[in-house]
């Protein structure tokens, strides 16, 4: 099948060499002329394991083009995914300004009939906006479907090539049948394709995400209060976990959820149920849960230090929101970094693919960036763990201990086992353990 997918952002390029992966001839539209020449030569402009090999393959293989021209790419389309962004505004509506322009501009290059794909993540009542544009532009036929995604930032490939469900939402059997055929190769194994109106679709996506969102800020609730009542929220995650009722997913305690879901995908609810006359309470409070959260391992240092942490240096590991990507949107060093800052601290970070990210949109040149872990320990006077990258699990605690002014680690992810530690004469901060 012949597919356009119009933005090459996080989700539009991972379902474009996806779908070109599994013999699409698949060509991606983007305004951002660099991004496209960069794109066409093989460099990939996010983090994500796999999706370069994947790229480079399909490009090779002359299924995968780069363009930033609709007109290269929309007259031979069977389907257009609009896969661009939609920035939230203060009070958490979604800014639908991008894909609206997207939707106009294929209407105005289509040549015959097309499935117009909202995949990108999008209110209840977008759908009936673009076909409201496509049909003021266009006299062809064609459908619009909702169709959104569930990538995990870095595990999106195999989610996207294995998706646990997809979910459909058209009133239309054309395109319903468009959209069978096109992941069809996906679900094989026997997991469901989920066809529903485009409403129910479109609030889908926002519910999966707010659903996990509460799981998170309900796990650092019981985490506090573990923290105050002398009991270990690990011991706590595996008795309710093993509840099938539950299940043992999203339910570890940390510094509080990031990136470019969670955070603007529960505003984006609170919003939708108040523009629809309904107070979303318990979403407003995972909101204000999470973020009281990112400050608590702050808080900790703070009080460990009596208060004074003034030329203190600290070795901070990880500054992406999760381990596997470079995207630091929400991300919790964020806020932690800014409150040392504050407080007469000096920083010293490493993360294993974040760091460019944060000298271009975040903390600059306010904090030394280190080469490896051990690097950042140099003259620190304690350890902040933030991201739990996989190189951070096992290190060297006699050479840390060594390298540190005063054996102190405060651990943002509960990695570490605090009897361990205590054993090996650290200080040891978790979080509700």
């Amino acid at each position: 099948m012949r597919i356009a997918v119009v933005g090459t952002g996080y989700v539009g390029l991972v379902a474009g060499t996806c779908f070109a992966e599994s013999g699409n001839t698949v060509t991606c539209i983007d305004i951002d002329e660099e991004k496209i020449r960069k794109l066409k030569d093989g460099i990939v402009p996010i983090y994500e394991p796999g999706l370069e090999e994947l790229l480079k393959r399909n490009v090779h293989d002359g299924r995968l083009m780069f363009t930033t021209d609709y007109a290269e790419a929309i007259p031979d389309a069977q389907a257009v995914f609009i896969a661009v962004g939609t920035p939230p505004g203060e009070d958490g509506s979604a800014d639908l300004q991008y894909v609206l322009q997207a939707a106009e501009t294929v209407a105005k290059n289509m040549t015959g009939y097309l499935v117009v794909v909202d995949k990108s993540t999008v209110p209840v009542g977008t759908a009936r906006k673009v076909q409201a544009t496509v049909r003021a532009n266009t006299d062809h036929d064609f459908d619009v479907v909702s169709n959104p995604e569930f990538l995990k930032e870095g595990a999106a490939i195999d989610d996207f090539l294995k998706p646990d469900r997809v979910v459909i939402g058209s009133e239309s059997m054309r395109a319903a049948e468009t959209m069978d055929e096109l992941y069809g190769p996906f679900v094989r194994t026997g997991n469901p394709i989920i066809h529903m109106d485009v409403e129910s679709a479109e609030l889908t996506k926002y519910a999966a995400n707010a659903m996990l969102a509460t799981r998170i800020s309900f796990m650092n609730e019981i985490a506090n209060i573990c923290s105050k009542v002398g009991a270990n929220v690990d011991m706590v995650r595996k008795g309710i976990g093993s509840d099938q009722r539950i299940g043992s997913r999203f339910l570890f305690a940390g510094l509080g959820y990031g990136g470019s879901c969670f955070p603007k995908d529960v505003k984006a609810v609170v919003k939708t149920a108040e523009d629809a006359g309904y107070d979303f309470r318990i979403l407003q409070a995972v909101e204000a849960v999470n973020e009281t959260q990112k400050r608590l391992l702050f808080e900790k240092i703070h009080e460990h230090y009596r208060g004074d942490l003034t030329s203190k240096r600290f070795a901070v590991w990880g500054l992406a929101f999760k381990p596997n990507t470079d995207d630091m949107r929400e991300a919790p060093s964020v806020v932690v970094i800014e409150e040392l800052l504050a407080a007469g601290a000096t920083v010293a970070a490493h993360d294993p693919e974040a760091e460019e990210e944060c000298k271009r949109h975040y903390l600059g040149d306010r904090i030394e960036y280190s080469d490896s872990p051990m690097d950042a320990l140099e003259g620190a006077d304690a350890l902040v763990l933030i991201t739990e990258w996989n190189e951070f699990g096992h290190p060297d605690f006699e050479r840390i201990k060594e390298m540190l002014k005063e054996p102190v680690i405060f651990d943002g992810r509960n990695i570490y086992r605090r009897k361990t530690l205590e054993g090996l004469g650290f200080t040891y901060y978790g979080i509700g353990t």
